[in-house]
């Protein structure tokens, strides 16, 4: 495949990932369409092998555009579908970011970040009603209460708690 090729099945993504409402897999019929009915990239069966692998593995649901990139052409087709799906969305945040800590001074802004506060701690309690709830044991309920205590508390990153509770999973502690 040319390299003119590969930039439109970068641009293709591209504009997918605008379109991406609920995430790169509410595309997928596109996808499909583009990638195995228009230009032939990949069979119906990589396709679907495609998804199925990139769900049954941990990480991001977004991990199966670069399963689909790289049965398509190695890592040149990675770097095209990744790329192009990855970008705007990343770009955005970003830009919201700078922006609003350019402006955090502004009563709109603050009140913006106030309101958030109340959403971010209820799905904070959220996640850990659900991984508790879903998982009984002593040792779930007393992990979720020190990280609950421990973000509350102190100024200990949450990925650091994170972490320790993956480490805490792999060691079988919990």
């Amino acid at each position: 495949m040319s390299l003119a090729q590969w930039f439109d099945v970068f641009l293709h993504f591209l504009m997918l990932s605008l379109l991406a409402i609920g995430g790169a897999i509410s595309t997928a019929p596109d996808m499909h369409r583009y990638l195995v009915g228009q230009s032939g990239l990949l069979t119906d069966a990589q396709f679907n092998a495609s998804i199925a692998i990139a769900q049954a593995a941990p990480g991001p649901n977004v991990l199966f555009v670069a399963v689909m990139g790289y049965q398509a052409g190695g890592l040149l087709g990675v770097a095209a579908t990744m790329l192009g799906i990855m970008l705007p969305s990343t770009t955005l945040a970003l830009a919201a970011a700078r922006w609003g800590g350019a402006r955090r001074d502004w009563p709109s802004v603050r009140a913006f970040t106030a309101g958030l506060a109340p959403v971010t701690i209820t799905l904070f309690i959220a996640t850990a009603w659900i991984l508790t709830v879903q998982t009984p044991g002593w040792k779930h309920w007393l992990a979720t209460a020190v990280a609950a205590v421990l973000v509350w508390r102190t100024k200990l990153h949450l990925l650091v708690l994170i972490g320790a509770g993956a480490v805490l999973g792999a060691l079988g502690w919990i």
